[in-house]
């Protein structure tokens, strides 16, 4: 079935959702905050570990870094264009939004829940590699990996930020079922390299996500979110970064 993938990722964000909000009762705000630190550490060496994966190189036994000009010029041009677009306002706005219909007016974190979690959940390439195979061969088994992932990262996000972190669910089933939908005219510019770069902008930004989580709200990290079509596009260059 086309489109099981997201499914079954939306739904596991959901239950990450639900647990999450109970275990959080069993907390003191302390403690709380304590693993809200925890977890941004965790967001931040997941990055790390991407980001390394994609910058560095072995060759005649030698470490060798790389990649250096990509990241500067995505990051760059990404943010220049998201803060022209105001891609976090709307996050936020649309946050707002969902905050009052859900009847949590009254949940001060909701949104910075909201939009954190939904960033961490929706920027890497297993989102786009994972919605594109399902979307033309039926093969979820990407989505379906990641869902266990997000499910606890969720769990975690929610029983320190609130349960506006299970709310993340919507941007992720919007997200990976626009590109199973539209999965055979977007799998051929998804290239090997292109992929790769895709995946290591991602981690940079995944790494901002976990600066949020650890030091506060300091980088608008919705507002950089151009950066991976530029890493997309970069991959198409007749000359490499």
């Amino acid at each position: 079935m086309i489109g099981l993938g997201t499914i079954i990722n939306s739904a596991a964000i959901v239950a990450g959702g639900v647990i999450g909000q109970f275990a959080g009762k069993l907390f003191r705000q302390e403690q709380q905050e304590a693993l809200t630190k925890a977890c941004g550490i965790s967001v931040l060496f997941i990055a790390i570990a991407g980001a390394m994966q994609g910058m560095l190189s072995i060759d005649g036994g030698e470490i060798l870094s790389g990649k250096s000009m990509l990241v500067v010029l995505c990051l760059a041009l990404g943010t220049v264009i998201g803060e022209m677009i105001g891609i976090e306002d709307g996050f936020e706005r649309f946050g707002e939004w969902l905050k009052m219909k859900t009847g949590n007016s009254g949940d001060k974190q909701f949104v910075n829940a909201f939009v954190t979690a939904s960033l961490t959940v929706c920027i890497g390439a297993m989102a786009i590699v994972g919605a594109i195979q399902d979307g033309i061969s039926g093969d979820y088994s990407t989505l379906a990996v990641k869902a266990v992932l997000d499910f606890i990262i969720v769990a975690v996000m929610t029983s320190s930020l609130g349960k506006g972190s299970g709310f993340s669910a919507i941007p992720v089933l919007l997200f990976e079922g626009t590109i199973t939908l539209l999965a055979r005219l977007v799998a051929p510019v998804m290239t090997q390299t292109a992929v790769a770069y895709l995946s290591l902008v991602g981690s940079v930004l995944i790494f901002c996500v976990g600066v949020n989580l650890v030091w506060g709200k300091m980088i608008r990290v919705a507002n950089m979110l151009p950066a991976v079509v530029f890493a997309v596009l970069a991959a198409y260059l007749p000359w490499k970064l």
